[in-house]
């Protein structure tokens, strides 16, 4: 792939998580969690995009969601499991972005807020009709994605490169 390759990332929320007595990397999905990552996997499906590769954080509540999301989707893609997107920073969440090979036109982040609306806002200088006030006035809730378009290879993501192509959210 050339570096002015059209390319997307979608940016996964995890869906709503309980809150047991275990520490907070390893809580699980509360009932209604496992519903929304099911109706995500459906909504990502929908969207027609045939992720290269998925990167997910090590924590318990996103690789349910990923279990969940995955099984709606047409083919299962490459999964990574990050422990850096456990907690991650915005700046965390740029290098990881950048590091990613070439050959990857589609990438899927399974991971938490604030860093997953943080970043969807930071990359997107434009957005498709309404999808940036919709995600603006609704915050970045549980199993909600944003999917940002952009040009050019993965090291060259940065602030304002992108193109919020689509937003979406269970409640929306």
């Amino acid at each position: 792939m050339s570096a002015d390759t059209p390319r997307r990332i979608v940016l996964l929320r995890h869906a709503k998580a309980d809150w047991p007595q275990v520490s907070d990397h390893e809580r699980p999905l509360a009932e209604r969690g496992r519903l929304e990552a099911a109706t995500s996997g459906r909504r990502l499906s929908d969207t027609g995009i045939g992720f290269d590769l998925a990167l997910c954080s090590t924590a318990t509540r996103t690789r349910e969601t990923w279990k969940l999301a995955v099984h709606e989707l047409p083919h299962r893609p490459k999964t990574v499991y990050e422990e850096r997107l456990y907690e991650a920073s915005l700046g965390d969440l740029l290098a990881l972005v950048n590091e990613t090979q070439d050959e990857v036109a589609d990438l899927l982040l399974i991971g938490h807020n604030p860093g997953m609306h943080a970043l969807a806002d930071v990359l997107a200088a434009s957005a498709e009709g309404d999808a940036l006030a919709r995600m603006t006035q609704g915050g970045f809730p549980t199993a909600a994605f944003a999917v940002v378009g952009f040009e050019g290879s993965w090291k060259s993501v940065e602030h304002g490169v992108g193109r919020l192509l689509d937003y979406w959210a269970p409640h929306d």
